[in-house]
């Protein structure tokens, strides 16, 4: 079941919203005890949003936490189910256990 489009994520929603905002970057790394270089690729996308960091977001902008995990779940099995090596592995324990079982 390969995606075509990967789900958004949960960067993007934190970024758009502290754009609309006008918080920078550098100053919710600030107000939040964020590091600056973890912030920054969450947004762009390079880090996946923890559920600390999700709860962070929440006290700062009222985010729910829940859905930027459920965006990082979705984006996690979207980028998985497109990784053909990895569905090839699983297509090969398709096959074994389905032998055995």
């Amino acid at each position: 079941m390969n995606t075509n489009r990967i789900p958004t994520h949960p960067g993007d929603v934190i970024k758009e919203e502290l754009e609309y905002r006008g918080i920078s970057q550098k100053k919710f790394s600030e107000l939040t005890g964020v590091s600056y270089t973890m912030l920054n690729e969450i947004l762009n996308g390079k880090r996946p949003v923890t559920s600390d960091f999700a709860l962070i977001v929440e006290a700062a902008l009222g985010v729910s936490p829940q859905l930027l995990i459920n965006m990082q779940a979705r984006y996690n099995m979207a980028v998985a189910m497109n990784q053909t090596t990895f569905l090839s592995r699983l297509d090969h324990i398709r096959r074994a256990c389905a032998a055995v079982f």
